[in-house]
């Protein structure tokens, strides 16, 4: 057995994402600790018995000499918690966390690459920094497994030079299908629902101008936005657009909400027409609630759907693309009902957190053990 510690920037994201597979670490005899931000949930955390050590990481800052004094930090809080594997989570920490482990010398380490994030999203974000950003990053993940969520991401990191015997695939964090119960659509007024942090990245300006279209037509439909605005990313809506569309009566806002199990029962249809993914778990979400998808033709998004199958596939950034497949399924319950059963046992199949947690118990193995012999 052997003590894990897992580097995640926010406490929320890890208690979402990653806290099921660290349970399944620690039943597993592993000694299981997460440097966070406690912030939303380290309280839930901690009960469930994992521990928490503080540790700050702006996700925004791309000042390499900033960066470097928080590696040193984390490498110091590795020489203290004297991990034999360090499980880095996103690409900040992924980053941050390989330069840290390699100052502290700890060899054993797991890069999971959640999504190539905003620098990747638009060739014009990162400005002069990105290939250096792109070649320290490559740099830095040498000598560790680096976990991918999609194919089209592992082909990208071996593109940028990352070997491909150190490349595993594993999709997504999973889903806990006993969570997510299959109700009835309510025989109301159809909601139509993104959620999603409220980035520009995320397709939010579509959904809305794909809103704005349909109602122009006279369609009868609910667009409501679910989540906030992530202020630590440039990629952000900003408050005041969010209260120019609810003032518009565009779209409905509902903000942040902690139980999905609860919100996603209530849509008819839910889109996530984003510009890139790891693989997003909403839509694994909504797919369990058998509740049928829209979503975009781009790298995570097309992992989790199946076109015509369990959801529809549009382009990106096409706001008429949208307004035609929303409209599609809205005029279709038939349809919609067909593509969310599929999504359900999709879900089931591939998707599940059981089989996550199987194949990633399986990576820690291979490292402790193998090479330990």
């Amino acid at each position: 057995m052997g003590r894990i510690v897992f580097v995640v920037t926010e406490d929320l994201y890890f208690y979402s994402h990653r806290l099921p597979l660290a349970l399944a670490a620690k039943k597993a005899g592993h000694d299981v600790v997460v440097a966070t931000r406690p912030k939303m949930r380290a309280a839930e955390i901690e009960m469930a018995g994992i521990r928490i050590v503080p540790f700050e990481m702006d996700r925004r800052a791309m000042n390499p000499l900033k960066e470097l004094v928080v590696a040193f930090r984390l490498a110091r809080l590795f020489r203290e918690e004297k991990p034999d594997l360090v499980h880095l989570v996103a690409l900040k920490p992924v980053l941050v966390g390989n330069l840290a482990a390699r100052i502290a010398g700890v060899k054993r380490r797991i890069s999971a690459v959640t999504g190539l994030g905003f620098l990747f999203t638009d060739n014009g974000r990162g400005g002069f920094l990105l290939p250096f950003i792109q070649w320290l990053l490559t740099w830095t993940m040498r000598g560790s497994l680096v976990i991918v969520q999609n194919p089209d991401d592992g082909v990208f990191l071996k593109r940028l030079g990352i070997s491909p015997k150190s490349l595993r695939l594993i999709r997504g964090a999973g889903v806990d299908l006993s969570r997510f119960r299959v109700l009835p659509e309510l025989k109301t007024i159809p909601v139509v629902m993104l959620p999603s942090r409220l980035l520009w990245d995320k397709g939010v300006g579509e959904f809305v101008e794909a809103a704005r279209i349909l109602k122009a037509r006279g369609v009868m439909a609910r667009f409501v936005l679910v989540g906030e605005p992530d202020t630590s990313n440039p990629a952000a809506v900003s408050k005041e657009k969010i209260d120019e569309w609810t003032d518009e009566g565009i779209v409905e806002w509902w903000g942040f909400q902690n139980e999905m199990e609860d919100i996603l029962p209530q849509a008819n249809l839910v889109c996530l027409p984003s510009y890139r993914e790891g693989l997003p778990k909403v839509l694994l979400e909504a797919m369990s609630c058998e509740r049928a998808v829209i979503t975009c033709n781009v790298p995570g998004c097309r992992e989790a759907v199946v076109d015509g199958e369990n959801g529809l596939l549009v382009p990106p950034r096409d706001s008429i693309a949208l307004a035609r497949a929303i409209e599609k399924l809205l005029l279709d319950p038939g349809f919609r009902r067909s593509l969310a059963k599929a999504g359900r046992d999709r879900a089931r199949r591939l998707f599940s957190v059981e089989k996550v947690v199987y194949e990633t118990l399986g990576i820690y193995n291979e490292l402790l053990y193998k090479t330990r012999a």
